[in-house]
């Protein structure tokens, strides 16, 4: 299987090329050339089949070039007990009559950015010594709070990688800049910059696409990569949790094969929900893709118009990871709806770049309508939804996790569609933002006003009855390794530094 450019379908290379460079030359994302489906045999097959087997097989269709042992070491590398706390790897759990929350939040940085990330570095690794390349990868994130601590954990001292991650520096919750700042490795490097997550995301596209920069690396023996989910290596294993939810309802008996399901993804950059629309093209039965977001509710009127306007206040909410005006991978949703029309998706993303604004055909709107659905909640109501799904059913959410719960109420209540088997994305452990988490609860904004974020998190651990990820109570003894901010101008300039450039 090859991989082309959403802007230049001329630019092609098989998976393992395309997982190291990251991102196209042209600055476009790599897409397959086709989307490899799954016979009514191998859908069967998934419901007696572990997580681990589900990732062979379905990793198996897309990276072909792979043999099936690299495949099954990368695999059997990521996804382990002892990573997971649970050989389900991504655990379901039922909520109500027709609601199932993936919980994709059990790796060890607690995020649902553990399921790629996981094996990302093994897939690069492996790719590196497939093509014979002598040069060390060098890993450029951008993240808004749980990409970069999910990669950093990820790719410390994996031998042939360096990698730099920059978070806007009062964008990201405290335990999120803690999990970073004190982040162990040889080849690690954390920067905070003085902007939000798109000045960063910006910054990173800007160092890729820089060819005196890419010269400069390459004299030194470095060359670029992306840990971002622009990354196809990071976005191809996501496809995998998706697949593996549907057959444990099967398995469970919450689901007959092949009865369509709805899919609630909390998102900000667009790469969950789009995992999730490559599953239903390989055949996952979906009725409708439900794109959940915060205030910064682009993504919700771009489905809704058609308009996609990043020309708007950016709001810093109490679902940071979600703050985002700039969703990367959606470029890769309009290649798919123009119909691999390269030229087409090339010009959407100039005017974005020239304008902050683009406007899709007609034909792409009746394909948004077709397959998606859209709503955004405030802050308000992503506290009142946490208290009310607490209170109700004893179940203790995230923030952005019931940003999702709270559109799908709003869903239901515009369609009348209660009845649909829902699948909802649960992205994140609830400690990671006990803060906002334990106001909800507690109905006071000034719940945890004074207490430190560790008193905070034994607070929510006595209130709810769950215990502290032990990942994120050792922070509390944990040395502050990076302590540095940049402006986002800076930002080559400080890898530069750290490649001693």
């Amino acid at each position: 299987m090859y991989y082309h450019s959403t802007r230049d379908a001329s630019v092609k290379m098989v998976s393992c090329e395309a997982i190291i460079k990251g991102l196209a030359p042209d600055g476009g994302l790599f897409v397959p050339d086709e989307i490899p489906s799954l016979s009514e045999e191998e859908m069967a097959s998934l419901v007696d089949k572990t997580y681990t087997e589900r990732a062979i097989l379905i990793l198996g269709k897309f990276l072909t070039d792979y043999t099936e042992k690299e495949i099954t070491d990368c695999v059997l590398k990521a996804y382990t007990k002892e990573k997971f706390g649970t050989n389900t790897i991504a655990p379901v759990y039922k909520l109500g009559k027709s609601e199932y929350i993936l919980e994709l939040w059990h790796g060890p940085t607690c995020a649902f950015k553990d399921m790629a990330l996981q094996i990302l570095p093994h897939l690069l690794v492996t790719a590196v010594r497939k093509t014979g390349l002598k040069k060390e990868i060098v890993i450029l994130v951008a993240t808004s709070g749980d990409t970069g601590k999910a990669a950093l954990e990820g790719f410390a001292d994996v031998a042939g990688t360096r990698i730099s991650v920059f978070y806007p520096s009062e964008g990201v919750s405290k335990i999120q800049k803690l999990q970073m700042v004190t982040q162990k490795g040889n080849n690690v490097n954390v920067t905070g910059v003085n902007g939000n997550f798109d000045d960063a995301q910006t910054g990173v596209k800007q160092i890729f696409t820089d060819a005196e920069f890419a010269r400069l690396a390459a004299n030194h023996n470095f060359m670029l990569s992306s840990a971002n989910s622009i990354n196809w290596g990071r976005l191809v294993p996501q496809i995998v949790y998706y697949w593996s939810a549907y057959a444990e309802m099967c398995k469970a008996g919450e689901l007959t094969l092949g009865e369509p399901v709805n899919i609630v993804v909390p998102t900000g950059n667009f790469g969950n929900i789009l995992a999730a629309y490559y599953a239903s093209r390989m055949g996952l039965p979906v009725h409708k893709f439900i794109c959940a977001s915060n205030e910064n509710n682009v993504l919700t009127e771009f489905i809704q118009t058609g308009v996609y306007d990043k020309n708007r206040d950016f709001h810093c909410t109490i679902s940071p990871s979600m703050d985002i005006l700039i969703s990367s991978n959606l470029e890769r949703l309009l290649h798919h709806a123009s119909g691999e029309n390269a030229e087409e998706t090339a010009a959407y993303m100039r005017a974005l770049s020239e304008t902050g604004r683009y406007t899709v055909s007609d034909s792409i709107k009746q394909f948004l309508n077709r397959h998606f659905s859209a709503g955004y909640a405030t802050d308000a109501e992503t506290k009142e939804t946490i208290c009310r799904v607490f209170e109700q059913d004893g179940y203790i959410m995230d923030t952005h996790t019931a940003v999702a719960e709270a559109v799908y109420s709003k869903y239901k209540a515009q369609t009348g569609d209660a009845d649909t088997k829902t699948i909802i994305a649960s992205t994140a452990s609830p400690f990671k933002f006990s803060g906002s988490v334990m106001e909800a609860l507690e109905k006071d904004d000034n719940a945890v006003f004074g207490k430190d974020e560790f008193s905070v998190l034994e607070a929510l651990s006595d209130r709810c009855g769950l215990k502290i990820p032990a990942s994120l109570a050792n922070l509390k003894t944990e040395t502050i390794l990076f302590d540095v901010t940049c402006e986002k101008d800076d930002m080559e300039q400080v890898v530069k530094d750290f490649l001693r450039l």
